[in-house]
């Protein structure tokens, strides 16, 4: 720009100008976009609420609601198809029914490499329980955020029924950098406390250390709490302090906090089945749709 002409340069910042108008403009049109996924959210819910009756077996698909003709089921022949049906019916005979459709979240999870890397064995037994996952989105009027709500079956690890995680977002260009804004920050999260089951806490562990006293050298042994990887540290995200500034791995752990927060809003809950199935994860690989994005002055 120092070549360019001072009477030019004083028309591209009127174009500037201009651009930080669009800005506003843009971060209203995604506030109403949140306003439309809150609305659409109600008409989605009866389904899921329907698909989470499925799963935990209070109830039971018609045979027209289980009617699905898959590619492969279409070259089968009829021979092959009644070869299928007896060994079924064999089956039936042999053994009772599951009710459901057992580890269903648990499988969603281990089928999805960004959720399977958060999960440890001593996981899986309590996310067996889990029955169920929802977002709720902020009400009309209110800061834009949305929460997820983890529905677990009572269970011999905690006495809580709903684990919840809160993201609260922002949808306006900040002053200083207006030409920074890309759509809507998550601003911070939100977990919740984990009533354990005494003895049932998996995200700590117990170790045994040996100290040796400086003065006698006599050698005991120190039992210490210290924590211990677990999925369910998902629900006690580091705090973000008044003045914005977090460490180096703090900052790290939220942000891949926001992006696991925004895989599961946006992909999991609404395709849950496909994940299931594992028909989702090839789609994914070709369409990633990048989160919102995390804001710097939340994480210093």
């Amino acid at each position: 720009m120092e070549d360019v002409e001072e009477v030019v340069k004083r028309r591209v910042n009127a174009l500037k100008n201009l651009q930080v108008k669009c800005t506003h403009i843009e971060a209203k049109f995604y506030e109403e976009v949140h306003e439309l996924e809150r609305k659409y959210a109600a008409l989605y819910q009866p389904l899921f609420d329907k698909r989470s009756d499925i799963v935990k077996a209070a109830y039971e698909p018609t045979d027209e609601e289980c009617e699905w003709k898959a590619d492969e089921e279409e070259e089968l022949t009829d021979e092959m198809k009644e070869k299928a049906k007896l060994e079924e019916e064999k089956k039936d005979e042999e053994k009772e029914d599951p009710k459901g459709i057992p580890e269903f979240w648990l499988t969603v999870f281990k089928n999805v490499d960004l959720l399977s890397d958060m999960l440890q064995e001593h996981d899986e037994p309590i996310l067996k329980h889990l029955q169920d996952i929802k977002v709720k989105f902020s009400d009309p009027g209110q800061p834009m955020s949305f929460t997820l709500e983890f529905h677990f079956e009572p269970n011999d690890f905690f006495t809580n029924t709903v684990l919840t995680k809160t993201y609260k977002m922002r949808s306006e260009p900040d002053e200083s950098d207006p030409f920074s804004f890309d759509g809507p920050e998550i601003m911070c999260c939100t977990g919740c406390t984990i009533d354990w089951t005494k003895g049932k806490n998996v995200t700590l562990k117990t170790i045994k250390k040996k100290q040796k006293h400086k003065g006698r050298g006599t050698v005991r042994t120190v039992t210490k709490t210290v924590p211990n990887d677990s999925f369910f540290n998902f629900f006690t995200p580091p705090e973000v302090p008044e003045n914005g500034e977090l460490d180096e791995d703090s900052e790290a752990v939220l942000a891949a906090d926001f992006e696991i927060g925004h895989f599961i809003r946006e992909r999991i809950v609404p395709r849950a089945v496909l994940y299931f199935t594992g028909e989702a994860i090839e789609d994914d690989d070709d369409d990633v749709s990048a989160p919102p994005r995390r804001s710097r002055q939340a994480l210093g």
